[in-house]
């Protein structure tokens, strides 16, 4: 058994957007957090290489509209 802690994006900013659904400091959505110690390695890997780009989207969709 591997003693190593699974890889985690979390920033420990845990909010959520109201129009994104996204945590504002990771990037993922309510699903994939609850989802998150369930999942294999392989998927918390694919889930987190969307992560920068999807926070990247959602900021310039706020300037936006701001």
């Amino acid at each position: 058994m591997s003693s190593s802690k699974p890889s985690s994006p979390c920033t420990k900013v845990c909010v959520l957007d109201g129009a994104t659904g996204l945590c504002r400091g990771c990037g993922r959505t309510r699903q994939e957090i609850a989802m998150w110690g369930g999942m294999s390695e392989v998927e918390r890997r694919r889930t987190m290489s969307k992560l920068e780009s999807r926070l990247l989207t959602s900021i310039r969709q706020n300037e936006v509209k701001s």
